[in-house]
């Protein structure tokens, strides 16, 4: 198979979907790799370094030519659509739920796309796991920076000092992103509440954090209560491939403390924070009823070098399966890969894509077999 690697243009986005070692994987097995010109260059992986493991340096134009399967990091942004093919293999980060653009391209050009972030095994999700457990660690990490008064917070330091109370961060959600935000802010000294609708991963929770921090079930009185006298709040709820719900409605805003700090880390899934919408490492926060927002839709990108190892860590090893396999029989032999087909032939595959715009959802299996 012919493998493309373009170069990401989204704000402030310096992952790369191949590194020169993972070029080498596919050479050895026989395929060819495209790389766009400088696609690795702001985290040192060099144009040098890409050809001496067998890869072909090329410009966008011509990689998305020559290009069956396209390996990317983030969902394709306007600029790039009308370099697609019909019927591409393209394999990257998707979030379908929330652009309804981009799956009207992908619809219209028939592309087979597989989404790491549907990609499941079990009940777990292999290629969302590394970003989502360095988000929720770098939800933290902002969420105290944007505490200072500089950026119009409330001036608490997180973790306090002798004579002073701690900061207190609410997490609204206890999968791999809460539970990493969770171990970065009991690191830093705060005060932790986290809140879930599975009391068996909230009993999980106490135990390994040692009935550190608080856990609660998460209903509407319990948010409640808990926003009013959060300094941080995270937002990291997850409906795989489906919008997230929205939690935190703008009325919860006037309840909270003037200067707190809400960083969404759902946004790239809509968002459950009702006046959140996707922001910038240009332009990162806002600030709504005195309330500072934090909701870049890409917060790995800002340790792109640490993201995209960990990221290909996951993907390369399933990249080698469609190309080795062709997408077809992977996806058909591969129920990990099955769960991570979104788009095939003009169909959406995936629910809840399907859902977020009242479009027909088709059977992922079928529709590959009559593919």
């Amino acid at each position: 198979m012919t493998i493309g690697c373009p170069k990401e243009i989204k704000d402030h986005e310096f992952r790369v979907g191949l590194t020169p070692s993972n070029v080498h994987t596919f050479i050895e097995a026989g395929h060819s790799v495209y790389i766009e010109k400088n696609a690795g260059e702001a985290i040192n992986f060099y144009d040098e370094d890409y050809a001496k493991a067998g890869a072909k340096i090329v410009d966008k134009k011509e990689l998305f030519e020559k290009s069956e399967m396209i390996i990317k990091v983030k969902e394709p942004v306007k600029e790039e659509y009308h370099f697609f093919r019909e019927k591409q293999v393209l394999y990257t980060y998707l979030h379908l739920a929330n652009d309804k653009e981009l799956t009207e391209m992908l619809l219209e050009k028939k592309i087979f796309s597989i989404a790491y972030e549907t990609i499941k095994k079990g009940r777990f999700l292999p290629c969302l796991a590394p970003m989502s457990s360095i988000a929720g660690r770098l939800s933290i990490i902002e969420g105290a920076k944007y505490l200072e008064k500089t950026y119009g917070g409330n001036g608490t330091f997180i973790g306090g000092v002798p004579g002073t109370r701690k900061g207190k961060v609410v997490i609204l959600g206890a999968g791999n992103v809460g539970f990493n935000a969770a171990q970065m802010a009991v690191g830093l000294g705060a005060e932790v509440t986290m809140l879930d609708i599975d009391l068996s991963r909230l009993e999980y929770i106490d135990q390994v954090f040692d009935s550190k921090i608080t856990t609660l079930y998460s209903d509407a009185g319990n948010i409640k209560e808990c926003v009013q006298d959060c300094d941080i709040l995270v937002g990291s709820v997850l409906i795989p491939g489906s919008k997230a719900p929205k939690l935190i409605r703008k009325e919860h805003l006037k309840m909270m403390k003037k200067g707190a700090v809400i960083v969404d880390v759902a946004i790239d899934q809509g968002g459950c924070i009702e006046t959140s919408h996707p922001t910038t490492h240009t332009d990162p926060i806002y600030i709504i009823d005195g309330i500072v927002h934090y909701s870049v839709a890409n917060m790995p990108g800002a340790v792109a070098k640490t993201s995209t190892i960990a990221l290909t860590n996951t993907t390369i090893p399933y990249g080698l399966k469609i190309a080795n396999m062709g997408a077809k029989q992977a996806c058909l032999q591969i129920p990990d890969l099955t769960e991570g087909l979104n788009t095939i032939d003009g169909k959406i595959t995936y629910k809840g894509v399907a859902e977020a715009f009242n479009m027909k959802h088709f059977d992922a299996l079928e529709t590959l077999q009559s593919y």
